[in-house]
């Protein structure tokens, strides 16, 4: 393990003004994705779409890494250029997400468990040379009828544990990100409770597994009343709750904290970042790591054809750029007709 190299990576991720893109979409939701274009998912095709958003012209300005995908990691530029070098050339930082997915836990109905640690340190190690300086894995919660329960709470940050130790083992920043889902009928409130039990467990399985804080990089779930809620939240009651969570549980040891959409439209993605920033100074950099709230316009706008190649990297940078103005907290709503 070389700290100091975790630590000056995790530091790179979570710069000033800078976030991180997440493109490390599975095949079959890459598809989905495509489907509301009416592109078929080929491996070209996924390869194009990747290249036209990394190299997205002034990105690097807001962009500080990009979260790669098993195939994406292995491909290149039409010019040849393995799409880690060019990143690496762009000062962005190559990542690749190492989980395998959530899947149910047994005797626990409607929760899940992520998998993904068998032969983990070998594929990490591969990864390394690849290029790849940081890594993704992402635990899902959910709120329901009796659920979470500690147990899913527990086994789910265990497993976070695991991961970030055989990461940091291979100098590679580990990104710890418990989302707690958005999807129920659960006000603000009942997000906020989960939010710091499940905060609570992440910290305790971190310290027992002798993480090294300084070279991770934190990505939760905001605090926000679940998509079929009766009682909306607010944004500023999302931004408030969101950082009482944080300075509650998240020792000032961890270098940055990049947030996860989860669901939010990216118009309140960004101006939830924007009013934490500007609620004053945090104890850690509050900055972004969204993949749809940062892709589906740029999605559009290409549409998969190469006529649209400037119109969708037009489309990547302009949400890039309010996204970098939310990491300083100057993002207003009013920016968003601008941009458009």
């Amino acid at each position: 393990m070389n700290t100091a190299e975790l630590a000056a990576t995790a530091h790179a991720m979570v710069a000033k003004h800078r976030g991180l893109l997440a493109a490390d979409e599975s095949n079959s939701t890459i598809t989905k994705r495509f489907t509301t274009i009416k592109l078929e998912s080929t491996e070209e095709n996924r390869r194009a779409y990747r290249e036209m958003l990394f190299t997205t012209p002034g990105a690097s300005e807001f962009v500080s890494g990009v979260i790669l995908y098993d195939e994406t990691i292995r491909q290149k530029t039409k010019d040849g250029v393995p799409f880690p070098t060019y990143l690496s050339q762009h000062n962005m930082v190559p990542g690749i997400k190492v989980d395998t997915g959530a899947k149910p836990l047994a005797a626990f109905a409607g929760e899940t468990i992520t998998e993904g640690l068998d032969g983990l340190r070998e594929r990490l190690a591969e990864y390394y040379q690849l290029g790849a300086r940081f890594a993704k894995w992402r635990a899902v919660i959910d709120i329901g009828a009796g659920i979470p329960s500690g147990y899913a709470i527990d086994a789910n940050a265990a497993a976070l544990a695991r991961y970030a130790a055989l990461c940091q083992e291979a100098s590679i920043v580990p990104i710890v990100e418990p989302e707690v889902l958005m999807d129920g009928d659960h006000p603000i409130e009942r997000c906020e409770e989960v939010t710091n039990g499940v905060l609570e467990s992440v910290f305790a399985h971190l310290f027992a597994a002798r993480i090294v804080l300084e070279g991770i990089v934190l990505k939760p779930n905001m605090v926000i009343a679940g998509k079929k809620s009766a009682k909306k939240s607010s944004p500023e009651q999302v931004a408030e709750a969101t950082l009482r969570t944080l300075k509650r549980h998240v020792p000032t040891a961890v270098p940055g904290i990049a947030f996860l959409s989860g669901g939010q439209s990216p118009a309140e993605a960004t101006l939830h970042l924007s009013l934490m920033n500007a609620a004053g100074p945090s104890p850690w950099p509050l900055t972004f790591s969204y993949g749809r709230a940062l892709q589906d316009t740029a999605l559009k706008a290409w549409g998969g054809s190469q006529a649209g190649f400037a119109a969708g990297q037009n489309q990547l940078f302009t949400r890039a750029k309010l996204n970098g103005l939310a990491a300083g907290g100057a993002y207003t709503s009013a920016l968003e007709s601008s941009a458009a």
